[in-house]
């Protein structure tokens, strides 16, 4: 069964920066399409950012405001999110997956997921 181990999260500042890490674990996503979710208390699962198997082209949700950027690197069968002037809100635990070439949107399209790595920012 595919696995996802997402680490790089902890206890940040309001305008501090994180960057996570997600390793695809016992099979290859040189192929797939990787992406980023996250889940607030209380709040349903949401995207934060995908990109395409080629890294040619990627997405992000309206909320990050150009703050966040993802990038991927194949050879290691890892992707990472770089979150920059994080805000209280970004609170959430953090999950990444992955799915067919190309960035899609939909939670659904996605099957598996690691254990999420816990991003809080507060003073």
């Amino acid at each position: 069964q595919p696995r996802f181990v997402e680490s790089g999260g902890g206890l940040v500042q309001p305008g501090g920066s994180l960057r996570l890490s997600c390793t695809a674990a016992g099979f290859s996503v040189n192929y797939m399409s990787m992406a980023w979710f996250r889940q607030a208390p209380g709040k349903e699962r949401e995207l934060v950012s995908c990109i395409d198997a080629g890294s040619d082209s990627s997405k992000y949700g309206d909320f990050q405001e150009g703050r966040f950027i993802m990038s991927r690197d194949n050879a290691r069968n890892t992707a990472y999110l770089q979150m920059n002037f994080l805000k209280p809100e970004d609170t959430a635990v953090y999950y990444c997956s992955a799915t067919g070439p190309y960035c899609v949107v939909s939670i659904s399209d996605y099957s598996y997921w690691g254990q999420g790595t816990q991003v809080t920012v507060s003073s």
